[in-house]
């Protein structure tokens, strides 16, 4: 139709068409709009000039600048039924779609009926009203392959994927190979959780886009070679090539592997901040929370502002809100979207996130909502195990495999409501209560990772149960054993120091080892990453020996577990490191310990080398929405070590 549409245009409008028509073909769509807009300034009502301007609006997708020329153009030739048709069309990309529905209502012609109605169907499905969606495809004819593709869309907002799967495999062997068709498919399987199929369908899609158009700068990102922005075209927009990249971050985040996430962002083809899609926006503003948590919260809010805006935001932001203790701006969300909530938050949702708020001003009222929130699960867990007996002793491998997704489904949502119900009292520091808590939830959870890990903790914490604490630990740190580096160093520790205190010293120094060859191991490949894991066992290590009163051997360990320090400085481990010396500076302020002066003389020495290398090391990380900054002088390493020091000086003189 496009290309149709300019040959037209050149031939009624004269020379300078030839002009323009040459910069579209090279794809010089800037360099075309900027001639047409001068052209316009001399000549406001030439109708080529404005149709090959809203053509090249179109495709860069500047939908709201090609449907204003679009409108010029219906003013212009009022009796003109295509303008009006791709008028629509534009005001419908940009989301606009009660205009496009009173522009559609002027076409009168029959011959347009198909594409009107399909651009209907279209509409009240972007305003989610699937009903009159529904009601418009069935004046669409069924031979057409389109109306089998719409019918699998509304088959996939309705939630019924393995039916919508089907009809866009259908839709598939018709057309052949199709990248958004492709990227349905692979949508569809997604949502049925099968990753490795939905990958196949993604990896087709990129590898086609990367042969077939080594203009988009596929991959250079990641590579680490400067690329200016493709844009947004029209060629990207039919690759598929976003959408299926945005799906591959969202499947190895689902998988775990943030890291593969966030290259398959930084792969995509190379845009600016402004040129990107809503979409890819929230997925950037979640993968990097971690490093950049406040160019993250202010994505969300932008996004929250924008209509239409991927339906996870809210949930999203909401949730990371109460992540970061910001309850009180989730508490406004809510307040301020009471429209939105429904839409986009579900009951078991909105329940957990009100008990999550409550908890600030109420912790009892909180435990009890959390309570009955954990007793609606836990009857869920029940009839679905029971179902999944059912369907083993009927031999039905398609009923089992539904039972066992719900049984999945419904634990992912109770263990959060149960780690949220345990914190409560873990707060209160009443840690049998905790371990009560997790007793109680033993049926359904003792196969869950997080679960064991908490337990384990709380077993940890209460002095006389490192027994059963090793018992919970051990199974995690062998389940990754092989890749010891990949679990948190805090388990590690506190699984050497259970050890100790059960007199396996023995196996305590054998993972020490193991950690200790793994780090070396890296330090060769990687020698400028920083890795703290034997850092922060020693140093947990070290400081339960001052804490039973062994200040000379903790505090000996610790110091040699952060040489050298250019390496091993760090906020966390300073945060060990300088507990440590303030419980030493408190018990000889008081005279309750004695210590040598060579002891003196190893701490001064130890508080200077942190000193000299803590200059940039923070000893409180900034937080994301912190309304008033920490001193840039007083949150470092180095200022800290001077006052212990000098505290130290202080009372080896008494």
């Amino acid at each position: 139709m496009s290309k149709q549409f300019i040959k037209g245009l050149q031939i009624k409008d004269g020379e300078y068409t030839k002009t323009v028509y040459s910069m579209i073909k090279d794809q010089r769509y800037l360099e075309a709009i900027q001639v047409l807009v001068n052209t316009l300034e001399t000549n406001t009502s030439s109708r080529a000039c404005l149709s090959l301007l809203a053509y090249c609006y179109f495709y860069i997708q500047d939908f709201v600048s090609a449907a204003n020329c679009y409108e010029q153009l219906t003013i212009l030739l009022p009796d003109e039924d295509d303008y009006k048709l791709y008028y629509a069309q534009a005001l419908y990309q940009a989301c606009l779609y009660q205009e496009a529905l009173k522009v559609l209502a002027k076409i009168d012609e029959p011959s347009f009926y198909a594409q009107v109605t399909k651009l209907k169907a279209a509409i009240k499905y972007g305003e989610e009203d699937l009903i009159s969606a529904k009601a418009l495809m069935e004046n669409c004819p069924e031979d057409d392959t389109d109306t089998e593709i719409n019918h699998g869309c509304i088959l996939y907002k309705e939630g019924r994927y393995d039916e919508a799967l089907q009809k866009f495999n259908t839709a598939l062997m018709i057309l052949g190979y199709n990248p958004h068709l492709s990227y349905n498919v692979a949508l569809c399987y997604y949502r049925l959780k099968e990753y490795g199929a939905a990958m196949k369908h993604i990896g087709d899609i990129i590898e086609k886009g990367i042969r077939e158009h080594p203009e988009l700068s596929i991959g250079m990102a990641t590579e680490g070679i400067e690329v200016r922005s493709v844009g947004n075209t029209l060629t990207l927009h039919e690759t598929a090539l976003i959408e299926a990249f945005n799906l591959k971050a969202a499947i190895e985040y689902q998988i775990k592997s943030v890291e593969a996430a966030k290259v398959a962002l930084t792969d995509m083809p190379p845009r600016s901040e402004e040129e990107l899609d809503a979409v890819t926006l929230h997925n950037q503003a979640l993968m990097n929370m971690e490093l950049r948590p406040t160019e993250g919260f202010e994505k969300l809010q932008f996004l929250l502002q924008q209509n239409p805006f991927p339906p996870e935001t809210l949930s999203n932001l909401l949730l990371l809100y109460c992540k970061y203790e910001y309850y009180d701006m989730a508490a406004d969300v809510l307040a301020e979207n009471t429209h939105l909530t429904y839409k986009y938050l579900s009951p078991y949702l909105y329940d957990f996130l009100d008990a999550l708020i409550t908890q600030q001003s109420s912790p009892e009222e909180a435990y009890r909502k959390f309570d009955e929130i954990a007793s609606r699960h836990t009857e869920s867990l029940r009839k679905a195990t029971k179902r999944v007996q059912e369907a083993r002793e009927m031999h039905d491998d398609s009923a089992m495999k539904k039972a066992v997704a719900d049984y999945e489904d419904t634990l992912e949502k109770y263990i959060p409501v149960l780690m949220a119900q345990a914190k409560i009292y873990w707060d209160m520091e009443q840690y049998t209560q905790v371990e009560n808590i997790f007793h109680k939830s033993v049926e359904f959870c003792n196969e869950n990772d997080t679960w064991r890990l908490h337990v384990a903790h709380v077993l940890f914490m209460q002095d006389n149960k490192f027994k059963e604490a090793t018992g919970f630990y051990e199974p995690i740190v062998k389940k990754y054993y092989n890749n010891i580096l990949s679990v948190s160093a805090i388990v590690l520790a506190n699984l050497c120091v259970s050890y100790i205190m059960t007199a396996q010293n023995d196996e305590a120094e054998e993972l020490m080892r193991k950690i200790e060859k793994e780090e070396e191991r890296l330090a060769y490949e990687e020698p400028d990453k920083k890795v703290f894991h034997l850092c922060i066992v020693n140093l947990v290590i070290g400081t339960l020996y001052c804490a039973k009163g062994n200040y000379e051997f903790g505090i000996s360990r610790l110091i040699k577990s952060l040489e050298p320090y250019n390496k091993k400085l760090g906020t966390d481990t300073w945060f060990y490191a300088k507990r440590c010396m303030l419980s030493l500076i408190e018990n000889l302020a008081k005279n309750t310990i004695v210590a040598r002066d060579t002891f003196f003389q190893e701490c001064i020495i130890f508080l200077e080398q942190c000193e000299a290398f803590g200059k940039d090391v923070k000893t409180i990380a900034d937080q994301p929405l912190m309304e008033t900054p920490l001193h840039q002088g007083k949150n470092t390493v180095t200022y800290e070590a001077r006052l212990l020091k000098s505290l130290l000086l202080k009372v080896q003189m008494l």
